[in-house]
């Protein structure tokens, strides 16, 4: 089953500023001093069950800080379903619903350090095929981002979207299969701390950076280092930005906020030092809260810690 919903007062599939295709989850965090050795037991501090995915994420964040924003994803016919309908208030939604399955689930642990890893299941009716979407929804928009899950829906909105000018922002965690042609068609590659070494062979991350950007054309390729920052090639030059230092209590979700700071400040053409100092920043204040979701701070937040906040040494391989 199909279905769309959209804010008050707002067309559904009419100009947006963000559209995003890709993940939402359930996570489940598990909170526990430190993670179990194999075989061990552990206390669990605490359960605590909370949105996230991706890009799911990242368009509420965007939507919390006034921009118009529309979501294309699956879910199931669960409550899961239906607390995720209820974290889209303000964001248009063209969600397929399908019967007789659970939303995706995330378990994850949280140690006392904040870190987590991640136990995830997404039944595969859950999948984005192309032939699903919709051409207007990418492209009556002003940026999109896509997490690459379902490469070949992601590639295909790409495309679209290139092909209407409309600016492509990527945020890719695995060298998944065929993933070339959504790379070709990507303007903004932000991917974890691994990709580059595993896509291009290369151990080097600034070289890899570099292949990367140059193989597939991007207007930048970046990585985002957790409490090392984030580093970033345009094609001429390196650009840096150390993380913030703040009393992180779970690192869940920290990366979808920064592809969200990323792309407020894409769209507001910000200098890119500045684009990326706020991302970074978004990112460390969510930290503080536990869930992917957990502190989504307001732009003046934000920007406060960005002027007066203390950072993480530079990245050692600068």
């Amino acid at each position: 089953m199909n279905e769309s919903s959209g804010a008050p007062g707002h067309m559904n599939s009419g100009p947006v500023d963000l559209v995003g295709v890709g993940l939402n989850a359930t996570d489940t965090l598990i909170s526990v001093s430190k993670f179990p050795a194999p075989g061990s037991k552990a206390d669990v501090h605490s359960l605590k069950v909370t949105l996230g995915g991706q890009v799911a994420t990242a368009v509420v964040a965007c939507a919390r800080w006034g921009l118009r924003t529309r979501y294309v994803g699956k879910l199931g016919d669960d409550t899961a379903a239906d607390m995720h309908r209820a974290a889209f208030a303000g964001v248009e939604t063209q969600i397929t619903a399908v019967p007789n399955c659970h939303s995706a689930q995330s378990h994850i642990i949280v140690d006392g350090e904040g870190e987590r890893s991640v136990l995830w299941h997404r039944d595969p009716r859950l999948a984005i095929a192309p032939e699903e979407l919709k051409r207007e929804w990418v492209t009556a928009a002003r940026a999109l981002l896509v997490d690459g899950c379902d490469t070949a829906a992601a590639a295909q909105a790409a495309l679209w979207a290139r092909e209407a000018g409309v600016p492509v922002v990527a945020d890719l965690d695995d060298v998944y299969v065929n993933v070339g042609p959504l790379l070709e068609n990507t303007d903004y590659l932000i991917v974890s701390r691994d990709f580059p070494a595993r896509i291009s062979e290369k151990p080097d991350l600034r070289e890899a950076l570099q292949w990367l950007q140059q193989r597939f054309g991007s207007r930048l390729a970046a990585v985002t280092l957790g409490t090392e920052g984030v580093l970033a090639w345009d094609g001429r030059q390196f650009h840096y930005s150390a993380a913030f230092r703040v009393p992180a209590m779970d690192t869940t979700g920290a990366g979808d906020i920064f592809h969200a700071g990323f792309i407020f400040g894409l769209l507001h053409d910000w200098p890119l030092p500045r684009t990326l100092d706020f991302a970074c920043a978004a990112a460390a204040l969510n930290c503080t809260a536990a869930g992917a979701r957990g502190n989504i701070a307001s732009v003046a937040e934000i920007e406060k810690l960005m002027s007066n906040g203390l950072r993480y040494a530079a990245f050692q391989q600068l």
